[in-house]
């Protein structure tokens, strides 16, 4: 059996964003760069499953980027996976989910996987395309929003968080792809021998090319681009009350919600 996980690098979440020049693009030269969180629980479930298994399964940490993702992969491969892939990205750095999925499901189905744990979204863009649209396009079931996974066999029995405190319940064939959710684990730490033998294990440096998909090719057919960034419009300063009656602050302080705000 063979695991991979999809990592994405996002950047830190104290990270200050900073839009280019030319108004298109965010200017990344400070930008420091995380494993996206909700992959480190896929990363974790997947190996809990090894070790679960005995440590059969091999785990495959995986990512579609630059260089700069090396790191956090070998970051994954420290917490306890086998072997990294890293297929990069050049000529394709504004590549649309769609591309990505794209990318990825070559890479996945070239691996001979049994079962793709990623995490439930990126923090970064937010739209939760890509695990989706990897699963569509392998022909895989696929279910986001894990808090459960639990492997029978050639089966994955999985519980996935709904709106309104809900529970979805589902049984699917494997091979899959799961997206896992923050309570479905607690991720671990790198330990210092995890660190070092990251060091030495495996790590595949590959293209889009390695898995027969022409770079040129497929950027033509990039649906998506973004056209312009801008910061949000910044907050009107705050009013203090003090050195008066709790009573009268208050008082202020509807009339200001009624007359100025208008939210009363």
């Amino acid at each position: 059996m063979k695991i991979v996980v999809l990592l994405k690098q996002t950047p830190d979440t104290e990270t200050k964003i900073k839009i280019d020049a030319s108004g298109s693009a965010i200017d990344h030269a400070d930008t420091k760069y995380i494993i996206n969180p909700y992959d480190e629980f896929a990363i974790e479930e997947a190996l809990q499953t090894k070790e679960k298994a005995g440590g059969t399964p091999e785990v495959v940490v995986m990512s579609f980027g630059d260089e700069k993702a090396r790191e956090l992969i070998i970051k994954g491969l420290a917490m306890g996976g086998d072997r990294g892939v890293l297929i990069s990205n050049t000529g394709l750095e504004s590549a649309d989910s769609l591309t990505v999925a794209k990318v990825l499901a070559a890479a996945i189905k070239s691996e001979g996987a049994s079962l793709v744990l990623c995490g439930r979204q990126a923090i970064d863009d937010d739209n939760m395309h890509v695990g989706t649209m990897a699963a569509e396009l392998l022909g895989w079931p696929h279910v986001n929003v894990v808090t459960k996974l639990t492997l029978t066999g050639e089966k994955a029995h999985v519980e996935r968080e709904v709106e309104g405190g809900k529970v979805e319940v589902y049984d699917v064939n494997l091979p899959a792809v799961i997206g896992a959710h923050k309570s479905l684990n607690t991720p671990r730490y790198a330990s210092l021998p995890g660190i070092m033998k990251a060091k030495k294990k495996p790590f595949d440096a590959k293209t889009p090319g390695d898995y027969s998909i022409n770079a040129s090719e497929i950027k033509s057919k990039i649906k998506v681009s973004v056209k312009s960034y801008e910061y949000p419009p910044a907050k009107p300063a705050g009013r203090l009350f003090q050195g008066e009656e709790l009573e009268v602050m208050a008082d202020k302080v509807v009339q200001l919600l009624r007359q100025e705000a208008k939210v009363l």
